[in-house]
Order: structure tokens, then C-alpha cells, then sequence
């Protein structure tokens, strides 16, 4: 039986079993972009229920149900193809088609619900930044990691790195980066009320908020997987070189 440590990092939870992340996402803790903190400061911090966390982390780490993938396991150069063709493609899919959406409802509905202009600068404003650190790590980052991979299965001394003297550093540019875009989207999500339409809101209006509360979800996920799974890895595989 699993017992939960209160010192224990936040991000490493979810790491080992991505199911808890929906604990922290209930109780409105990051776990992506502010992870590297032990639950016990969080609750102290946050006024959060210590025992109330722990007995739910508790029940989903000692459930009967089927763990989640555990991307943990996978190597790196497989975790950046995936990160690259499943949440990348996903933001340069969704984001445009949810700007239109919300484009429509500050046309019909900006002049009643003038939060609405703000949640439509902040969306795109993160739109626009994500598609240029996407590309940053497509073309920059990613490779590299890849390199290092081939090197170190076939025996080849580490690829160069000329252009950032370190992983790190690039490393450290998308982190800044994601805790940005973390921001962003904690203040849409209080401007929203957690994505809660107008009780007489329209079809599209609903289904805008349902794509920005799932579009911040697949974000959450999208940075969990790179600051607390694969920049971890890469730092640690440079260094065993």
C-alpha cells in the first residue's frame, strides 16, 4: 500500500501516475509549470487541508483502476516525438479554430460581456506564443535531444553544443516560457469562472468555454510532460556523458 510523503514534490507525483494530477487540479494546484514545491508548503501556502489532499492522493494511488501511460519509462527522443506530433499538432490545430470562435462571441456578445475581449487578447496572445516556443523546440531543442540519444546507444561521444554551450539553457528559456503561459491561462480561467457560460449563453458561446477549458487541460499536460519528465531526462542525459 502506497503512502503519501507531504515532502514529496508535487511534480514527482505526477510523474510517477499522471492520475493524480486531477487531485491537484481539484484542489486548483499546479503541477506543471509550479510543481517543483512539496505538498506540505503548498497547503500551508495556499490554505489547503493538508490531511484532505493526502487522503486523496491516497485513494487514487492505491486504486484498483488502470494507472495511466507511464511516460516516465519512455525514452527521450520518443517522449519529444510524441510531446511534437500529439500536443503540438493539437495547439496548432485547435488554436485557430477556437479563435474564430472567440472572435464571434466579442462581435455578438462583447458588448454585454466585456470580459470577453480580455479572454480573446490573452488566448491569443498565448496562441501566438506557443506557436513561436513550439518551433523553438521543433527546431532547436528536440533535435538535440534526439542526438544525444543516438550518441549515447551507439557509443559516440555528445553531439555539440555549439549554439546553447548547454541543455539547460534552452531548457531554461522554455521554462520561463511555460510558467508565462501558465499564467495566461489562470487568469482566463478566473475571468470565466472556471470556463461557466452565462446561464442563458448561446451554443456557441458554450462550446467556446468547453474548448478553452480543454485546450488549457491538454496544456497542462503538454508542460507537465516537458518540465518535469523530459528537460529532466535531457539535463541528466547530457551530463552522463
Amino acid at each position: 500500500m502506497t503512502t503519501v510523503d507531504p515532502q514529496k514534490h508535487i511534480r514527482d507525483f505526477v510523474a510517477a501516475d499522471f492520475r493524480t494530477a486531477a487531485v491537484f487540479s481539484k484542489h486548483k494546484i499546479d503541477f506543471c509549470c509550479k510543481g517543483n514545491r512539496p505538498i506540505s508548503e503548498v497547503c500551508e501556502q495556499k490554505k489547503i487541508d493538508l490531511d484532505s489532499i493526502v487522503y486523496d492522493l491516497n485513494r487514487v494511488l492505491n486504486s484498483t483502476t488502470e494507472q495511466s501511460i507511464d511516460y516516465k519509462s519512455w525514452p527521450s527522443d520518443l517522449l519529444a516525438d510524441y510531446i511534437q506530433k500529439k500536443h503540438h499538432r493539437y495547439v496548432l490545430e485547435k488554436a485557430p479554430v477556437l479563435k474564430q470562435f472567440l472572435d464571434k462571441l466579442c462581435k455578438v456578445h462583447g458588448a454585454r460581456n466585456p470580459e470577453l475581449f480580455k479572454v480573446n487578447e490573452l488566448f491569443t496572445d498565448s496562441a501566438n506564443e506557443l506557436f513561436s516556443h513550439m518551433k523553438d523546440e521543433e527546431e532547436i531543442l528536440f533535435p538535440y535531444i534526439r542526438e544525444m540519444v543516438e550518441a549515447k546507444n551507439s557509443g559516440a561521444p555528445k553531439p555539440s553544443t555549439e549554439k546553447f554551450f548547454t541543455v539547460e539553457n534552452p531548457i531554461e528559456k522554455m521554462l520561463h516560457e511555460h510558467e508565462t503561459e501558465g499564467d495566461r491561462f489562470r487568469e482566463i480561467s478566473e475571468i470565466t469562472n472556471d470556463y461557466t457560460p452565462p446561464a442563458d449563453a448561446c451554443n456557441t458561446y458554450r462550446v467556446a468555454y468547453k474548448m478553452l477549458e480543454e485546450f488549457e487541460k491538454d496544456l497542462h499536460l503538454h508542460i507537465h510532460l516537458e518540465n518535469n519528465i523530459l528537460f529532466r531526462d535531457a539535463i541528466e542525459l547530457e551530463k552522463s556523458f
